[in-house]
């Protein structure tokens, strides 16, 4: 399949002895569509290019003789400039200098009755639920949870997650505990939260950025063991980061779910194969039943035959709510992620009793255990691309591609 590869190529034309003191970089396409999304460059090489990027710079495009100022966003903890391409044949300029290019994405970050919402078009879009949520009255407290994402809301405005449904009320909107684990030889389940055993709770934010590109948080979770022992104790300790991003365009917007986990058990903690946990999960929105949402994985899986299988990306979509269209979300699983192409669970289109609810994983013990060792990090990456109208093959694979060959666009520039 043709794919694209923004690859930046470094084009050193004014260095430190000019006066000016910029540096022109340009994109090369690798093949393929052109699909906007955010690309970044190395701010080390502005410094070798005697920019101080401790004071404002400003990014401009040049094409076709002219110089026009773009929007950019800088990433700190990077160091790092991130901005999106509107198309593939364009030159770049950083200079010092005061900016004055604004977004029209809408992105921004808040607090809101207990969540903390990433805003796009000044809108809430994906938010993140810190605060406890209670199961509905009559249903027992032990479904209680805090730590998950809901709603995932499109830029048209429908809800595409859903919580607490009556026949799983522990389904938590896009959420990723443990399944099947054991600790010193004890089952504990982090997921079914019914059972007792064990639960995924909020701790406290570790950082929060919004700007221009992208609007983030890092949330400190803990995966409590409520049965080994005689009081709870942390079985592990995650950092997930959520990362939104504009794309430049009204219809879609994308995200990025990283999680980051270690255990501070003597023996760790065994993640035995079964066909849920961890990765990430999805219960989608009560509208779609099995005659109204489609699947199509990488490897050309339908919905009739992709559970158990695995796939670098999976196009999860269905009717909109005002049944005139059609929305969805393309996910991705990162080439680093354990035992990527990443195992699937797909609820067969005849689940729920013949209703054929969806609900979508990358579940990376699907087919074999995984043994955590103690005080050891682990991460795992994934991201969603969230659309109203339609997203094909095409798409979804230079999506893909980017997200995959990032690191090889730093290793270029160097």
């Amino acid at each position: 399949m043709s794919r694209i590869l923004l690859l930046i190529t470094l084009i050193v034309l004014f260095s430190s002895c000019t006066d000016d003191k910029s540096i022109q970089f340009s994109l090369k396409k690798d093949g393929g569509i052109f699909l906007a999304q955010p690309v970044s460059f190395d701010l080390t090489k502005a410094e070798v290019a005697q920019i101080d990027i401790k004071k404002p710079m400003v990014l401009f495009q040049e094409k076709e003789g002219k110089s026009v100022e773009i929007p950019f966003q800088i990433d700190e903890e990077e160091n790092r400039i991130w901005f999106v391409p509107t198309d593939d044949t364009q030159n770049y300029r950083l200079q010092n200098g005061s900016p004055s290019a604004k977004s029209d994405g809408g992105i921004s970050e808040q607090k809101q009755g207990g969540s903390l919402q990433l805003n796009f078009q000044n809108k809430p879009a994906v938010s993140y639920r810190y605060e406890m949520t209670y199961p509905p009255e009559g249903v027992d407290s032990i479904f209680k949870k805090s730590g998950y994402i809901h709603p995932i809301i499109t830029p048209k405005g429908d809800t595409l997650t859903r919580i607490q449904p009556d026949d799983h009320y522990h389904h938590y909107g896009l959420w990723g505990p443990w399944t099947h684990t054991q600790v010193d030889g004890e089952r504990v389940d982090f997921w079914n939260l019914g059972d007792g055993m064990g639960t995924v709770l909020f701790k406290e934010f570790k950082d929060t950025q919004s700007g221009d590109i992208f609007s983030s948080f890092t949330a400190a979770q803990e995966h409590i063991d409520l049965k080994t022992k005689t009081e709870p104790q942390v079985a592990m300790n995650e950092a997930l980061e959520v990362k939104l991003w504009t794309l430049n365009r009204p219809d879609r917007y994308m995200f990025d779910y990283t999680t980051r986990f270690n255990s501070p058990l003597e023996n760790g903690i065994l993640f035995e194969a079964y066909r849920y946990g961890g990765g990430i999960g999805l219960r989608f929105n009560e509208r779609w039943k099995a005659d109204n949402c489609s699947v199509l994985t990488s490897e050309g899986n339908d919905r009739l035959t992709a559970d158990g299988t695995n796939a670098k990306w999976c196009i999860v979509s269905g009717t909109s709510s005002d049944g005139k269209g059609t929305n969805g979300i393309l996910f991705m699983s990162h080439p680093t992620n354990r035992k990527h192409p990443e195992p699937m669970r797909i609820w067969p289109i005849d689940a729920n009793g013949g209703r054929g609810d969806m609900f979508f994983e990358f579940c990376p013990i699907r087919h074999e255990e995984w043994k955590i060792e103690p005080n050891k990090d682990y991460e795992l990456n994934y991201r969603m691309v969230v659309f109203d109208g339609t997203l094909n093959a095409e798409e979804a694979e230079a999506y893909w591609q980017s997200f995959a060959k990032q690191n090889q666009v730093e290793l270029i520039n160097k």
